[in-house]
């Protein structure tokens, strides 16, 4: 009996897992029903709102206009986004999670829609550790983190704390992003685009590699 009892139980934990999913994605899609198409969605967006964009967190922070976990995909339908951009999220996704993620951009971009993603560099930190001085790092001098004293607690901060899942060199990232299907890809310069609309949106010192991917 008490197998009886633990079947039904997941049985039904599935399906409340499942109406719980079902209910978020649809509150998700009716707070885009609520914005124009083309789409511009800020992914990841944390305490940081783009005004004209609609900013999506996995958390109900006072920024976002709808909440949803990322890694299961984007909420919006195909072809329905100009531009999107995250920073400092890809880095929180397994490898696995960040290819499904960046093809998902790449189906929700529009002919000629630009991806733009900014995160640390996996060359700045290496740079860092093996020539120079690894203490010059801006994110070094943040007081939380003025307890590091060797380059090798460094290196393994950045790997390990903060949710980090996977981390990329300019190499690894053009990698990705050719697996999920884009061919036009780009290097950018800290808050500098061609778009109008991707300009000045970096709001961390610390994102090192930007690149934007078009459709």
């Amino acid at each position: 009996m008490p197998g009886i009892y633990r079947r039904a139980a997941d049985k039904a934990g599935r399906m409340f897992d499942k109406l719980y999913l079902a209910r978020r994605r649809a509150a998700a899609e009716s707070a885009m029903r609520r914005s124009a198409r083309p789409y511009r969605l800020h992914l990841g967006c944390g305490e940081v709102r783009f005004e004209g964009w609609v900013n999506i967190d996995s958390r109900p922070v006072g920024a976002a206009d709808a909440v949803w976990d990322l890694s299961l995909g984007i909420p919006v339908e195909d072809c329905s986004c100009s531009m999107i951009y995250c920073e400092h999220l890809l880095e929180h996704l397994s490898v696995e999670q960040g290819l499904r993620f960046l093809r998902e951009c790449r189906r929700a971009l529009a002919a000629g829609g630009v991806l733009r993603i900014a995160m640390p560099s996996l060359d700045v930190l290496l740079e860092k550790s093996c020539g120079g001085d690894w203490r010059e790092q801006d994110w070094l001098s943040w007081p939380n983190y003025r307890f590091i004293k060797t380059r090798a607690e460094m290196l393994n901060v950045s790997f390990r704390w903060w949710g980090h899942q996977w981390l990329y060199d300019r190499e690894e990232l053009w990698r990705r992003l050719g697996e999920a299907g884009f061919t036009d890809l780009k290097e950018a310069g800290w808050g500098l685009s061609e778009e109008p609309a991707l300009k000045g949106r970096e709001t961390r010192k610390d994102s090192l590699l930007i690149c934007e991917a078009r459709k």
